[in-house]
């Protein structure tokens, strides 16, 4: 067999599994939390998420609502230089993101059950 043909084959049988895999993983909510990031953002999304009373009032003050948030926490990526994740006993993890031109920092307070957004910075 030539090396034409292998390559032929290879290619056909990969492009037929890449359609199956497709196929099956067509409308599943699957997801690839591989880096540290996505883990911990994914995470604090799966927890209930508690506003502080200052929160709710920079929210209102930049007109900005829980959509904002869920962007950051879903787009955003965490800045581990000033987060303290081993903190007892729960982690503070500063996460930055972009939502309508303007950038968020939030401070987190990761739980075991909850997750308390404790600062909010609009720049």
């Amino acid at each position: 067999m030539k090396l034409i043909q292998r390559i032929g084959y290879y290619l056909g049988g990969f492009s037929i599994g890449l359609i199956i895999l497709a196929f099956f993983l067509n409308g599943k909510k699957t997801s690839c939390s591989y880096g540290p990031d996505a883990r911990v953002l994914k995470n604090i999304r799966l927890k209930k998420i508690i506003y502080g009373n200052h929160i709710q009032a920079h929210l209102q003050h930049y007109n900005l609502d829980s959509i904002a948030i869920n962007h950051i926490l879903k787009k955003g990526s965490i800045d581990f230089s000033k987060s303290k994740a081993r903190l007892e006993p729960c982690g503070l993890y500063n996460i930055v993101g972009e939502f309508e031109k303007k950038e968020i920092i939030l401070t987190v307070e990761n739980c075991d059950s909850i997750a308390t957004i404790t600062h909010l910075e609009i720049e």
